[in-house]
């Protein structure tokens, strides 16, 4: 069967991330003709692309989003384009709250520019179920108030509006994807399951973590992938925001249980660090996402169990081990 992606010349910003590198992998794989636009530096390293089969074969561009020019010369001739390039780390933007700033509304303004001014065919936005807050209703869906508990999430509830706004002002074809929690192999370490993972796999004597008690809807790379392939392909997607999740929460704790057993190590002390800890203010304590508007609008469902995504944490981290320091907090 002919994929609906063969031929398709696609853009990928963030395409060196951990998500970006496996959307570039398997729009490859789906036929498409791939952008890889990568954030440039002077070791011209591709980042996490770096980890993808070495049968994959894209047009890796350096630029950066927030130059316009940058990215003007990047959507040069392009059907679509997913706009994934962004600051996330959470942590950090408490101590660079400007850069965010920077990248996710003014790299995503340049994106919006770009788009508009090329008469580009469709715009995939990402967004982040971390500008709903702490929820205030169970399971989260699209019309769940936004709560900014983050410089980083308000950055992306700004750049979400933007998007918004030139769909609404200019009927830019947009369609803003809201991905929960996503895990799998090429995630940093400054992500909680990369973090539990490499402190089991390198036989520290306990885990350190931050708050053991916030819930996270958990996904696995492979099915965020497919849904932002999916809501690229529909048209029932343009002008709204769709959320993608797996519909199910784990607390941190749990999660860390859960993945120590995995490990062979069941009763390993979980210890408080109080270095990882949000303010309390800033801190999310749940996130449940309700995806039905994704089944409806793109025929998206998840589809990975979460020990069997673990699982391929686990085999990616006991491999690439020297990519981690598991003794450090990673911001």
């Amino acid at each position: 069967m002919t994929s609906e992606w063969q031929g398709k010349r696609v853009l990928v910003t963030g395409a060196g991330g951990f998500i970006g590198s496996h959307l570039t992998e398997a729009m490859v794989r789906a036929g498409a003709d791939v952008r890889a636009l990568i954030h440039y530096n002077g070791r011209l390293d591709r980042g996490m692309l770096a980890f993808a089969d070495q049968d994959i074969d894209c047009d890796v561009h350096f630029g950066d989003v927030t130059d316009p020019w940058s990215v003007e010369k990047a959507t040069r001739g392009v059907d679509v384009v997913f706009h994934l390039a962004a600051l996330i780390g959470i942590p950090y933007s408490y101590v660079a709250p400007a850069s965010y700033t920077a990248v996710n509304l003014t790299g995503t303004l340049n994106v919006l520019q770009a788009v508009r001014s090329q008469e580009i065919g469709r715009l995939v936005h990402t967004s982040t179920s971390e500008v709903y807050g702490t929820a205030r209703y169970v399971p989260i869906d699209e019309q769940h108030p936004l709560q900014p508990q983050s410089p980083y999430s308000a950055s992306k509830i700004a750049a979400d509006s933007l998007a918004e706004s030139f769909y609404r002002s200019f009927d830019v074809p947009v369609a803003i994807i809201r991905p929960f929690n996503t895990y799998g192999p090429r995630q940093s370490a400054r992500a909680v399951i990369p973090t539990i993972a490499s402190q089991l796999l390198a036989g520290l004597p306990e885990l350190r973590l931050g708050s053991l008690a916030p819930e996270r809807d958990l996904t696995f790379v492979l099915d965020t992938v497919a849904g932002f392939m999916a809501v690229g392909a529909s048209d029932a997607c343009i002008g709204h925001v769709t959320n993608v999740g797996n519909g199910r929460a784990i607390s941190i704790g749990d999660l860390a249980r859960t993945m120590a057993s995995l490990a062979g190590k069941p009763d390993i002390p979980i210890v408080g660090d109080v270095d990882r800890v949000r303010p309390d203010m800033s801190e999310v304590m749940q996130l449940v996402c309700d995806y039905s508007r994704a089944t409806e609008r793109a025929r998206w469902q998840p589809r990975t169990s979460l020990k069997d995504g673990l699982s391929k944490v686990m085999e990616f981290i006991e491999r690439h081990i020297d990519l981690y320091r598991p003794d450090t907090y990673a911001r």
